[in-house]
């Protein structure tokens, strides 16, 4: 081979290594401006054991610090957006739980929407941390998420978190295993008010916009709900008092990771009450309602059934009739 046909070779391939490297970089994209923060939701006083017993919640905000629309994927199962570790003092790391592991070794379609975010802009929702890490020994642990914004499959995209400190005390007696609300602040404690039914649910729908559970959850009937699944009220209706608590804290995690009823717990975009009736105990409070997608806002119209205890309504049960996209 002559050296002119070498020389041409070699500076060909070096041609095309740095137009591919150049055409990654493009379509590469920018999350640079995109910051992840947790925080502790209804800080309580943590124990081992397993997610359902022994939760610990954890609200995650994505935030959009640049000027620039942030668009990333979100999984309907959050198990392929998001990680968590969990460090000892020591450095030694927890292991990932092994229903996160059979999840992501087995072949499946990985559903998901894209969320866009505008300046200032953030995006919470609430994970459980042992759905991710086993948990089974009491110690001091440094906690940390780990944010896909392109999926796990992607997973050399990623957003590290801040870190907390996450304290697991030893195991309590049974009779002293409820959980206890504290904090390093004074907190207030809500308490449900003497008003009209259509702020209730005016300030239900707001609470769900702004990802506040506490103020969520103020005028929901939890066990009637509940009992709209048919296979829960059986459960639930045969078992003992202190089992109907456990399967009520259930229920009540499983609507904030949206993996039930995911109607009552959708985000609207905005809403209008619509219409509102009712008697001395019993009502309904119709609500226009949109939800923003990618390419299309939907219209739905919500029934929320309404009935009042001890001077307080509540929202009991409720209907959802689609109306079309815009």
């Amino acid at each position: 081979m002559s050296l002119r046909k070498l020389f041409v070779i070699i500076a060909s391939l070096f041609l095309f290594s740095h137009t591919f490297a150049q055409v990654q970089t493009e379509s590469a994209p920018d999350f640079s401006k995109a910051s992840v923060s947790i925080k502790y939701y209804n800080r309580t006083i943590y124990y081992p054991g397993d997610s359902e017993e022994s939760p610990v919640f954890v609200h995650i905000s994505i935030k959009n610090n640049g000027t620039e629309t942030l668009r990333f994927k979100l999984a309907d199962d959050r198990m392929f957006s998001l990680d968590f570790n969990a460090f000892t003092v020591k450095n030694s790391r927890l292991e990932q739980t092994v229903n996160l592991v059979e999840k992501r070794t087995t072949n499946q379609t990985v559903y998901f929407r894209e969320i866009s975010l505008e300046q200032g802009e953030e995006y919470s929702f609430v994970e459980n941390v042992k759905d991710y890490l086993t948990i089974n020994k009491s110690s001091v642990y440094y906690l940390e998420a780990v944010f896909y914004p392109e999926l796990y499959k992607s997973k050399y995209l990623s957003i590290k978190s801040n870190r907390l400190t996450l304290e697991i005390q030893p195991s309590p007696k049974a009779a002293a295993s409820n959980f206890l609300p504290v904090s390093e602040k004074t907190v207030e404690l809500l308490h449900p008010a003497d008003i009209a039914p259509d702020k209730v649910v005016e300030q239900t729908i707001i609470a769900r916009q702004k990802s506040l559970w506490d103020q969520y959850f103020l005028y929901m009937d939890l066990e009637s709900l509940l009992k709209r699944n048919s296979n829960l009220q059986k459960k639930y209706v045969s078992s003992s008092a202190e089992e109907r608590e456990r399967i009520l804290k259930v229920f009540k995690a499983d609507l904030m990771q949206t993996k039930i009823d995911s109607d009552i717990v959708a985000i609207p975009e905005k809403f209008q009450i619509e219409r509102t009736t009712y008697s001395p105990t019993e009502g309904n409070v119709t609500v226009i309602e949109w939800f923003k997608y990618p390419n299309f806002s939907e219209k739905k119209r919500y029934t929320y059934k309404v009935r009042q205890r001890e001077g307080i309504w509540q929202i009991y049960d409720y209907n959802v009739v689609n109306l079309g996209t815009e």
